[in-house]
């Protein structure tokens, strides 16, 4: 129980620092505080629009994900304006997590309507698409990584360290989402809104943005009642998302090989990044190819049983 109290303890640290990140924003024009974007920059260029819009499906998956988990209600009941009459998620539960962890999921979830929030406000939105929550759609998820099914079937709601787990699979889809789009915005408002955070573990703050991280400290430590450690999770749940992308290695557990270690010279594994320590990104097509379980942005199931909403998630 130290152990996994020591793990929760690091872990929920990490969160906190990672979704600060997203908080240093600007507003204020003068020498000693520069703004943040361009003076006389596009406040929003037309065609960054349907690719500021997209990433409010991962948006609405952590907010109804987060505060279900820690409050027992979600999106519904805490801005009901922002679900926009989409349908209630399929699943959703309070999980069975200790004071700590639920204080700070809380917060996480709190957050997350302000990045929908930011996101609505400043390209408009779309109803909240209908998401599986549920904890048979997580059971599969990991039965599909480990290639067999754990018994009893993972559930994320079992306990503070399941819930843990399961947040791997979530948030880190929608931060690469964020840095692979970063690089194709035209417009200067978008460093406002939610991609503030994928330009925060892009830039300088990576290593410590990187809220996906489990702490080494536990890495060997055996997940009741199933046979296999912490690291052993995040590698199967890290290989089975780039397996679903397609594109290579662009995911990563908390131990590698040294060759993807940082310079080639480490195997613990921080943060998940290139040759040079850059931050992954991931496209549209990926981030579907992940959320839907299915590997084909065309055919959606998994986390969106009828496919994201949006133009870009409508054009597959």
């Amino acid at each position: 129980m130290q152990v996994l109290s020591a793990f929760v303890s690091i872990l929920m640290f990490m969160f906190i620092v990672s979704v600060s990140c997203t908080k240093h924003i600007v507003l204020k024009s003068d020498t000693l505080c520069p703004p943040e974007y361009p003076e006389h920059g596009i406040p929003i260029y037309k065609g960054d629009i349907d690719m500021m819009q997209f990433p409010e499906n991962l948006e609405h998956l952590e907010a109804d994900y987060f505060l279900w988990s820690a409050l027992g209600y979600g999106l519904d009941y805490v801005a009901p304006e922002l679900v926009m009459g989409g349908p209630l998620p399929i699943g959703a539960q309070k999980a069975n997590l200790d004071f700590l962890t639920r204080k700070m999921i809380e917060e996480f979830g709190y957050q997350e309507v302000g990045h929908l929030r930011a996101l609505k406000t400043t390209f408009g939105g779309f109803p909240r698409p209908l998401m599986d929550l549920s904890a048979k759609n997580f059971a599969k998820v990991f039965d599909q990584a480990f290639g067999y099914k754990l018994v009893p079937p993972f559930d994320p709601y079992r306990n503070s360290l399941s819930f843990m787990l399961a947040s791997y699979v979530i948030p880190y889809v929608g931060l690469l989402g964020y840095v692979g789009t970063n690089p194709f915005l035209i417009g200067a408002r978008f460093t406002l809104s939610g991609a503030d955070f994928g330009r925060a573990i892009g830039g300088g703050s990576r290593a410590r943005c990187n809220y996906k991280t489990l702490p080494l400290r536990t890495s060997g430590e055996v997940v009741h009642p199933y046979n296999h450690t912490v690291a052993e999770f995040t590698i199967q749940i890290s290989k089975l998302r780039n397996r679903l992308a397609r594109c290579g290695i662009r995911d990563e557990g908390i131990i590698v090989p040294p060759w993807l270690g940082a310079e080639n010279r480490t195997e613990s594994n921080v943060l998940s990044a290139d040759y040079n320590s850059l931050s992954y990104g991931r496209s549209p097509r990926e981030v579907l190819r992940m959320v839907y379980g299915t590997g084909n942005e065309h055919v959606p199931s998994a986390f969106f049983p009828k496919g994201g909403n949006g133009r870009i998630a409508k054009s597959f």
